[in-house]
């Protein structure tokens, strides 16, 4: 079992900077828990120590992920509850079937697999449609997926709407960086910003006429694919590896581009 690194900083000052990451007041944290914000404030300031069961429960709350979990509880002395286990260990091995079957059955149409860092764990061959033009030294492991989508010598090249597909890829990625509060993730974001791009960034996404989701559009031997994507997480995950798995499925949004992807199979 992998433990998360042992953090310095008081348990209350985690929690009240989460609360206000949150943009919580203490009343408002302290009816959701069911607590009195005397209690609540006794805890910030450290006048109180929560017990463990009242650091989940104050977690759960404000909707941490499993790893920053792990840190409150190591922050109040207890041993991290969550085991983050590599993917390739013997008892994750249902998650890989599980993860290579969805792969699988998605053929003939793009699909990955990635991590919280938007590293590619895997990947089914039809990726190769996205990828046959990225700067090779993009795709050696570790592939940031984001990093190859967007550097000006990634897919970037060839999306046809780079501006509008960008302000989204950032947008997500800036929407992690606030749940997460990841230093890893936000450099991530600092370096991403930093690519040229010469197409309008929307700064609110709106639909074109007759859309119902932001597309991907690329060109690809003289045509433009057009597709969509989907991303699935477990469920119910009680392991950080599995807490932090994606797997973003793209889809054709037209019979054209499900025509060529057919064609590529065969």
């Amino acid at each position: 079992m992998a433990t998360t690194t042992q953090t310095t900083r008081p348990v209350g000052e985690l929690l009240r900077e989460w609360r206000d990451r949150r943009r919580l007041s203490q009343l408002e944290l302290s009816v959701r828990a069911d607590i009195s914000t005397r209690h609540l404030s006794f805890v910030e300031t450290g006048r109180s120590t929560p017990s463990r069961d009242m650091l989940l429960h104050l977690a759960e709350q404000l909707e941490l992920p499993l790893r920053e979990r792990n840190h409150l509880l190591l922050a109040a002395g207890y041993a991290p509850v969550y085991a983050e286990s590599a993917l390739d260990s013997p008892h994750m091995t249902a998650v890989r079937t599980a993860v290579r079957q969805i792969l699988t059955a998605h053929e003939p149409y793009p699909a990955i697999v990635i991590d919280r860092a938007w590293t590619m764990v895997e990947a089914n061959a039809s990726i190769g449609v996205l990828t046959e033009s990225v700067r090779p030294d993009l795709l050696m492991p570790p592939v940031n997926v984001l990093r190859a989508s967007l550097h000006p010598e990634g897919l970037a090249s060839r999306i046809a709407n780079l501006g509008e597909w960008r302000a989204h890829l950032l947008g997500r990625l800036r929407r992690q960086v606030a749940m997460t509060a990841d230093p890893v993730l936000t450099e991530l974001y600092e370096e991403l910003s930093g690519y040229p791009c010469a197409e309008p960034e929307p700064e609110i996404e709106l639909p074109g006429p007759g859309e119902v989701v932001v597309p991907l559009r690329v060109r690809h031997e003289g045509r433009e694919l057009t597709f969509f994507s989907m991303v699935a997480t477990f469920g119910t995950p009680a392991d950080i590896t599995v807490s932090e798995l994606a797997i973003e499925s793209f889809f054709p949004a037209d019979e054209a581009t499900a025509t060529v992807l057919r064609a590529r199979r065969s």
